[in-house]
């Protein structure tokens, strides 16, 4: 297995020639791609690869607040930047709708029976399903997965939620690898460079995980093995089965990878 080096101008220009081959045999030269603009780093680097390959015209970014969301000055910045069509779609009251059903049908007795893992997941889900909505009403549409190799490696992304999608450009990229090349195409800084969180429970996603993604990458391409080796390892073997069944079609640098995925 090669030695660890990120060429970030060769993998840009491989990611941008594989998104243009698999819409050419999945579409065709008019198919636009819809996107989950949330304003974090692998929305951000995704839609500009997707700027890049396509043109603009053909790439639509979708704001999707449940109620109010505190960042999302931070969406309205991608979109602008990249200059796309783009819809503002709040699903709060299809949220609240699930919640009441679930109320109604005596699955909870009130809204404070709610689990964490109902709040979090639940909204990703609803997400999901309004790109897939957006691609269907407006036709010769494919969804594109934000998902990264970090994320993924440990299950930090919800099953048929953020990690469903038509293609996936980036999960076989690290957290760090992802920035790269939001940073060689120019994308501002305040968004490549954000802290990751789910925007829901107030926390980073490495304030949840228990490690930072730094650690992970470098076992991960270096096999370089820290201080929280084991908490990492267990999440990764609990969470392997979601990469498994969800086998997207992606783009697979020519890098090393020291977890089996």
């Amino acid at each position: 297995m090669s030695e660890y080096h990120f060429d970030v101008e060769k993998v840009t220009a491989e990611v941008v020639a594989w998104i243009q081959e698999w819409i050419s045999k999945n579409g065709s030269n008019e198919t636009r791609v819809v996107i989950g603009a949330s304003g974090g780093k692998d929305s951000s680097v995704v839609s500009a690869l997707m700027v890049k390959a396509l043109g603009k015209e053909r790439v639509i970014g979708v704001l999707m607040p449940n109620g109010e969301q505190k960042d999302i000055s931070d969406s309205q910045t991608l979109v602008a930047h990249l200059g796309i069509k783009h819809f503002t779609v709040n699903i709060a009251k299809a949220y609240e709708g699930i919640q009441s059903a679930f109320e109604q049908a005596g699955v909870v007795s009130s809204h404070e029976d709610f689990s964490p893992v109902f709040k979090t997941n639940t909204p990703a889900r609803l997400r999901m399903a309004t790109l897939y909505g957006i691609g269907a009403q407006l036709g010769n549409c494919r969804v594109a997965n934000t998902c990264n190799l970090s994320e993924d490696l440990v299950g930090y992304s919800t099953f048929y939620g953020d990690a469903a999608g038509d293609f996936a450009p980036i999960n076989k990229l690290t957290t760090e690898e992802v920035v790269a090349i939001g940073d060689y195409l120019g994308l501002p800084s305040s968004l490549t460079h954000k802290a990751p969180s789910d925007g829901m429970c107030g926390k980073t996603d490495e304030d949840n995980l228990g490690f930072t993604y730094h650690e992970l990458n470098e076992l991960a391409r270096k096999n370089a093995k820290g201080a929280n080796y084991e908490k990492i390892i267990a999440k990764y073997k609990a969470n392997l089965f979601k990469v498994k069944i969800i086998a997207l079609p992606c783009y697979k640098p020519d890098l090393p990878l020291f977890l089996e995925i």
